[in-house]
């Protein structure tokens, strides 16, 4: 069984459906209200899960309402949650989104996120140490990412990085990295370059190896030499939410297997969650993906 750690946030999603966005100061009744589990953290560990792996969680949730409900739904999944702290006095991370007309308007509140330090991460050097890959991403405070990229890059265990939400990081912190998978426009960020320059020669450009996310078209990666693609797989896509997170724990989950067979699986994988409500709700098993794979064979 794959061991995976997964160093990142975890979220409730506080959802309203309303007709249209309201004005300042005006109060609009809502068509609907739903809380969903989330953070990209406690996406991929649940998406890894599900995949098969041993999974391990390192995150922070707070001592309200929200604290047991995401512990309990991450312990469904058969996620490890020895190293999540809970931080008194302290909220869980919520995210408070409003969709009206196809578009959206979301307010984040990290809550205990925002207090997950590197002596968190240290707690679990034994957990990273016995891993096949570390997880993280940059919902968390920054500090707690370099102290990930540190620790597993001394225990030598490929540690993938989702740089999301996207900001400069200085290239000694990503050459501790095994891959970064971001989007042409996350890469460009990280980089400090133009969004509009050919992708490829931004993955060129970057200090380690990168995969590439490109929505229904696939994926591109590159360790040496030119950026190789490999290319979606045709779904009728229902809801995307979670695409991402899905793509990443797969690429994970699989990376053993060698880096264009997980991306090829991350793939298929990445395809199969969008073919169902929520972020969590299309996250597949490894049977569903086997099954993708082999219908695209015959």
């Amino acid at each position: 069984m794959t061991r995976i750690v997964v160093v990142g946030s975890i979220n409730m999603d506080l959802v309203t459906l309303a007709p249209r966005f309201p004005a300042p100061g005006e109060t609009l009744m809502g068509e609907r209200f739903l809380s969903v589990h989330g953070g990209k953290g406690g996406n991929q560990a649940v998406a890894a899960a599900r995949l098969g792996a041993e999974v391990h969680m390192v995150g922070a949730v707070g001592d309200d309402a929200f604290a047991d409900p995401l512990c309990e739904g991450l312990a469904e999944e058969g996620v490890d949650l020895e190293h999540v702290a809970r931080i008194e006095n302290c909220s869980s991370g919520t995210a408070s989104i409003t969709v009206a007309g196809g578009e959206n308007e979301i307010v984040v509140v990290p809550g205990a996120n925002a207090l997950l330090t590197p002596s968190h991460v240290a707690k679990a050097q034994h957990l990273i140490a016995n891993a096949d890959a570390v997880l993280v991403q940059m919902e968390i405070p920054l500090q707690t990412v370099e102290a990930t990229l540190h620790i597993a890059h001394a225990q030598r265990v490929p540690v993938i990085l989702n740089p999301a939400p996207a900001q400069p990081l200085p290239v000694a912190w990503l050459r501790l990295a095994r891959y970064i998978t971001p989007n042409q426009h996350e890469l460009a960020t990280l980089l400090g370059a133009d969004a509009s320059e050919d992708f490829r020669n931004l993955m060129r450009r970057a200090a380690c190896p990168v995969v590439l996310t490109r929505g229904a078209e696939g994926a591109w990666f590159r360790e040496e030499g030119e950026p190789q693609h490999q290319a979606g797989f045709a779904v009728k896509a229902v809801d995307s939410t979670g695409a991402g997170d899905t793509f990443n724990a797969a690429l994970a989950v699989f990376l053993h297997e060698s880096l264009p067979i997980a991306v090829r699986k991350a793939c298929a994988a990445a395809a199969l969650s969008v073919t169902r409500l929520g972020a969590r709700g299309g996250m597949p098993t490894t049977r569903e993906v086997d099954a993708l794979l082999s219908r695209q064979h015959a």
